[in-house]
This record gives C-alpha cells, structure tokens and sequence, in this order.
C-alpha cells in the first residue's frame, strides 16, 4: 500500500520511467538487505561490551571493560580484536591492566605524571600471552583471540582495565564514551551507542558477599558479511557414490582469476617460483589479502561433501575441508551444516559437534569443529592444508531419499561465513531418476502437441 501511494503520481506523470523507478526500488531494498546483520541461524548472536565503573578517582573512574562474544559459532582469529570509541569530554587513559592503546597520543600538556593515551579517539588492543602478572587481569592477554560461544564459552570472553582521568567523578558526571568500533580484525561489525543498565554484581571468591560495580553501560556490536567482506571466501562442491559426476565449486564463486580487486592474486603450485612469492609480504601485516592457489573458483576455502556409503539402517558422508590460502593458517576453525538429517546424526570422527537449533525443537543445523592439538588448525595451502571427517546418519523411512540431491547440504559456512553452493539443477542425480524421465516424457509430449497443432492449421 506505502509503495502505492508513494509511487502513483510518478506514474501518472511519467508512465514510461516507471519501470526503470521500479528497477532502482527493487535494487536499493535488495542492497538494503544484504548489509542487515540479523543471522537467522544464529538469531541473538552478538558481542557485547560491558563498562563496569569499580571505583572514582580525584579526576574519574576506574573501569573494567568486558567483551562476551555471544556468536554461536563465529570467533575472532589473530591477530585479534581492537576496539575503538570517541571520549565525550576531554577525557584521557592514566593507565592500563590487561591491554593497550595503539597509540600514545599528544600528551605535551601534562607535567610530571604521562597518561598512557591522550587521543580524543583511542584503539585499544589485547596483550599477547605471557605478559607479566602484573600487568594482567583475568581473561585479558590471549592476542585479542575470541573464541565463538558454542565453541569454547571460557575463552569466549576478554576483559581489560582502564583508569580515566578528567572524566566525570560521580553517576550524574559521567559522560558515557561515543562511536564504538569493533574490528575482528578486519571491519564486519557495526556497534550501537552505549547504555545505561543495571549495575553488574559480583560474587567474591568466598560466595558469601555480593558486591556490584558503582555504574554499568553496555555497548552491543552484530556482525555483517557483506561489510567484513564483499566477495565470498568459501564454496561447495559435492559428489556421490551413486554418481561419476563430481559437481565443482561454481567458477569465479569467490572471484576470478586477473581481477585481483576482488580475489587477491593466486599463483600456481607447479610454479618455480612459488616460495620467493608466498614469502613475499610484510611481516605482522594485520590484513594481508590471501594469495590463494589459482583454480577456477578462486576460494581460500573448499568444503567437500561426499556422499559415501548406503547401508540398510544407515548412510554415511565424508566431509573434506581444503585450505588454498598460500598466507593463512585457520585456527580453532568451525563449520555449520543445514541438513535434515542431523537430528539422526548417529556417529562423528574426528571432529566435535554440537546442534544449533535456532528455530526451538527443528533439529537440522550443526557446528563442527576440530579436536584440539589434533586437527584444530587447518593448515595453509599444500601437502596438509586439509582436516576431514565422516558422520553416519541413521535413516528416517519417512523422509530419507537420494533422489532429486536431499542427500546434499542445504547452506554451509565456514568460520561464520555462508560458502558459495553449486546450482541445485547441477546436483548429482541418481542414474535411473524418475523426475527426469518425466521432464523429458513431458517435453516430448509438448512437443508432439505443438506438432500436432501446427499440422492442424497447415
């Protein structure tokens, strides 16, 4: 009805630009939609960032700032988070317990005691493991590596410890901090202002006395894999025992090979020159654009599944993940999975499971992860830069078939990301289908149709 009525007086005026109106209507809400961050396999995931006001000082506060990341299965990889905002006032950091500020700042005003950072607009980042214990705090000091909260919920958590002077000294003084940033590292998250809450409690050691935080604001950040990344990074290819047919990845799924824009460079393994070219990037590089192997779907990633064995009760698939990034090592690396099946998962090897049931009692998606100091590194491009699996399913009688590609996933993502999926219409079909028999007995009963017509009226 709104689109009506907004859009009436421009057709009556100008009937012929109509459908190219129409066009740039339809262009925009579907832009609009591919950056929105709600994920509908994981409906509430989000990373919230809570300030914890602990004690004032002569010029403000003392804060413990806590990041819980409540994705379900999307983490942060190093090297690690940094987080960013913009100070209200003429705030500035004293000091520092359990991370760092990127940068000092101009701190020329000051005499005697130097703040730690005078930026207006300060980045603070993790320590790296084995800072000195005094210099930490707990959960602090893992590199800025988040793990996803399904995954591994201890070590889903990171904490630092701020001393602000020239801020507030009182509730009603405080100027709550502006336009938080969050990169993982790369940007993919967009964070909400700031906001006043309940004040935390805390149960000490001995659990007899609760305490809580003197003031309490929470920022929360969602995630959006258009803005992390506007190419995907992974795809999907499929083959079955019942078929000779390997269906793979779709060409150019992740870019294509001569338009570095968007794929990076790759290089050949047979190449010469291929180590001088893998080492050739500068060292501590934050975001450094994969070098990718060259194939025709130019993806760091490639899930394979394969259809395996049909037994009596049961059918078994076996899961191969393939690293063709030349620059990156995956670490702590997981997989979801959206089949039917998976509330008949019967058996896994050698990776860990977990359901992800976002819609309550629907049993149909999981989270796969490698076992630890196994093969929870997926290695990079070579030899090893593979890790595998196979699950057993046992048959439901009143859904279980391998006509027409139920055998296959319906989405998969690697490390949150959704992977790029082959055409339905390309799946591996059983050799003796009957769905293409009946296209082809409908085809040739149309054709003799329109045969018979035109025979009619000659």
């Amino acid at each position: 009805m709104l689109f009506c009525f907004f859009f009436t007086p421009m057709i009556r005026f100008f009937p012929k630009a109509f459908p190219c109106i129409l066009l740039l209507f339809l262009f925009s809400s579907m832009s609009f939609t591919l950056t929105e961050a709600y994920d509908p396999l994981d409906p509430n995931g989000n990373i919230t960032i809570k300030w914890d006001i602990i004690s004032w000082t002569p010029d403000g506060y003392v804060a413990v700032v806590t990041m819980n990341n409540f994705q379900q299965y999307r983490h942060i990889s190093a090297p690690g988070w940094s987080l960013g905002w913009t100070w209200a006032k003429k705030e500035v950091i004293w000091s520092m317990v359990g991370g760092q500020t990127t940068e000092q700042g101009d701190c020329s005003k000051f005499k005697g005691t130097i703040p730690h950072c005078c930026k207006k607009n300060p980045t603070v980042v993790d320590l790296l493991p084995g800072t000195p214990y005094n210099q930490q705090i707990a959960n602090c000091c893992k590199g800025g590596v988040l793990s996803s909260w399904a995954q591994d919920q201890p070590n889903a958590v990171a904490s630092f410890q701020v001393s602000v002077g020239r801020g507030g000294t009182t509730n009603k003084t405080v100027k709550l901090p502006k336009n938080f940033t969050l990169k993982a590292p790369g940007p993919g998250y967009t964070c909400g202002p700031a906001k006043i809450v309940k004040p935390t409690q805390f149960i000490q050691a001995d659990k007899r006395r609760v305490t809580q935080a003197l003031m309490t604001w929470n920022v929360t950040c969602t995630y959006s894999q258009f803005l992390a990344q506007k190419t995907p990074t992974c795809c999907v290819s499929l083959s079955s025992f019942y078929n000779d047919t390997i269906v793979p990845c779709p060409t150019c799924a992740c870019g294509c090979q001569g338009n570095s824009s968007q794929s990076g460079n790759c290089v050949d393994p047979d190449s010469s020159h291929l180590e001088s070219v893998v080492s050739n990037h500068e060292p501590g590089k934050s975001n450094i654009a994969p070098l990718v192997r060259c194939t025709s779907h130019m993806c760091p990633i490639r899930v394979h599944w394969h259809v395996k064995l049909n037994y009596k009760e049961y059918w078994r698939v076996k899961v191969t993940i393939t690293n063709f990034n030349y620059r990156m090592n995956y670490s702590d690396w997981n997989l979801v999975v959206q089949h039917p099946n998976f509330d008949n998962l019967t058996q896994l090897f050698s990776f860990n499971y977990q359901a992800i049931t976002p819609y309550g009692s629907i049993n149909d998606t999981a989270m796969l992860w490698g076992i630890k100091f196994y093969n929870d590194l997926l290695m990079q491009a070579g030899p090893v830069g593979n890790v595998q699996s196979e699950l057993l399913f046992r048959k439901d009688k009143s859904t279980f078939t391998f006509d027409k590609g139920w055998a296959f996933p319906r989405r998969i993502y690697f490390n949150g990301d959704i992977c790029v999926m082959p055409p339905p219409d390309a799946y591996p079909w059983l050799p003796n289908t009957g769905s293409r028999q009946e296209v082809s007995l409908l085809a040739l009963m149309m054709t003799s149709l329109v045969a018979l017509v035109f025979y009619a009226n000659a």
